[in-house]
């Protein structure tokens, strides 16, 4: 019936785990919903609890509290060698005595698979991450980027209701890094498979991801979709790990922040009181940046600064600039090609941006 409604493929509802050492909960209340053939991204800092919440789904750890379903059945009623999850971790754990084809091949042996099926699907998933013709190499003669492929064939080639990867490209260079990435991506619309993907990255987290979840502390920071995320963190901690952002102090005005005595347009994030204490976040490329006295057309707030540091990022500066009437400093990029050479540190600038663009939050009362 098609208007029978599927369940999730993953559900996470309270869940806890407290490994019994004094110190913190690992993951505190987690609760998420994913859809079928969903690519997720859990994001957090080092001790997020990222990896950990990973862990339970794979049913490598049982939650203290709370439950995981997959497939709408409880994780834990099923031992996990015989889920139907497939698996790619940072340690790539490759036999080094078997040949790529025999890598694949392996996990499909292990299930009993038909003999007279297992070299045919071997070589489409091999064609499936751009290994066709590899098979019969030894691990040692591949490159870190091709060890990855054959990874992700193994952990796909039985056809798994469930891809899990634990920083499987933490290990590798920037540049490779960024295109197994874009590989990842590829594959998991091909072949339309649920996945959960963990990462300290946030640059993977958007490229690849249908949803992000942010953890920090052991919590859920917000799940959302990566635009969304972007564009509308829920907290100073979400604006603050992902992409770069400066920071106002300051309290709730009629116009949107006043810092240091100056109203600075803005928008709440959330209903906050007049007069209470609150934090302005504004991306780097959503502030404007001309020199002292030049008009910046469009903009709510503008601010007279100094430039205190430049970084040159190719196709970009990332400028420093403190602003002494609000008591601040901001980081800006600046894009203007034909502009590149025209600031210097010293510089005396103006900066200004839209209400739109500064999103302000309740100071943490911690």
């Amino acid at each position: 019936m098609s208007g029978v409604q599927q369940p999730a493929a993953v559900v996470a509802e309270g869940v806890d785990m407290d490994f019994g050492t004094g110190a913190a909960m690992a993951v505190k209340d987690a609760g998420f919903a994913l859809g079928r053939g969903r690519f997720l991204t859990i994001l957090g800092p080092s001790g997020s609890g990222k990896t950990t919440l990973l862990r339970m789904i794979a049913g490598f750890q049982t939650p203290t509290r709370g439950q995981i379903l997959i497939g709408g059945k409880p994780a834990d009623a099923v031992a996990p060698h015989r889920r139907s999850v497939g698996m790619v971790f940072q340690k790539l754990a490759l036999f080094p005595h078997m040949t790529v084809a025999q890598n694949v091949a392996f996990p499909l042996k292990m299930r009993r698979f038909n003999p007279a099926e297992i070299a045919g699907r071997v070589e489409r998933y091999l064609e499936l991450v751009r290994l066709g013709g590899f098979g019969a190499r030894r691990i040692h003669e591949l490159s870190g980027g091709q060890q990855q492929r054959v990874a992700i064939a193994r952990a796909l080639v039985f056809e798994p209701e469930l891809l899990l990867l634990d920083e499987p490209l933490a290990a590798l260079d920037r540049k490779l890094r960024e295109e197994m990435q874009l590989e990842f991506r590829r594959i998991q619309k091909e072949l339309g498979v649920t996945t959960i993907n963990v990462t300290h990255d946030q640059r993977e987290a958007l490229v690849v991801s249908d949803e992000i979840i942010v953890m920090d502390q052991g919590q859920i920071q917000q799940h959302a979709a990566p635009a969304e995320m972007y564009r509308r963190p829920a907290n100073p901690f979400v604006a603050h790990f992902i992409g770069v952002s400066s920071f106002l102090k300051g309290r709730r005005s009629a116009a949107g922040i006043e810092v240091n005595g100056i109203d600075c347009a803005g928008q709440a994030v959330a209903d906050l009181a007049p007069g209470v204490a609150c934090l302005g976040a504004i991306r780097a490329e959503q502030i404007r940046i001309a020199p002292a006295g030049a008009p910046l057309p469009g903009c709510d707030t503008v601010v007279q600064g100094q430039v205190t540091d430049i970084v040159f990022e190719g196709e970009r500066l990332l400028c420093f600039v403190t602003l002494p009437a609000l008591a601040a400093e901001v980081q800006i990029y600046h894009h203007d090609p034909a502009g590149l050479d025209q600031l210097a540190k010293g510089a005396s600038v103006s900066v200004g941006w839209t209400a739109g663009d500064l999103l302000i939050f309740a100071a943490d009362k911690g």
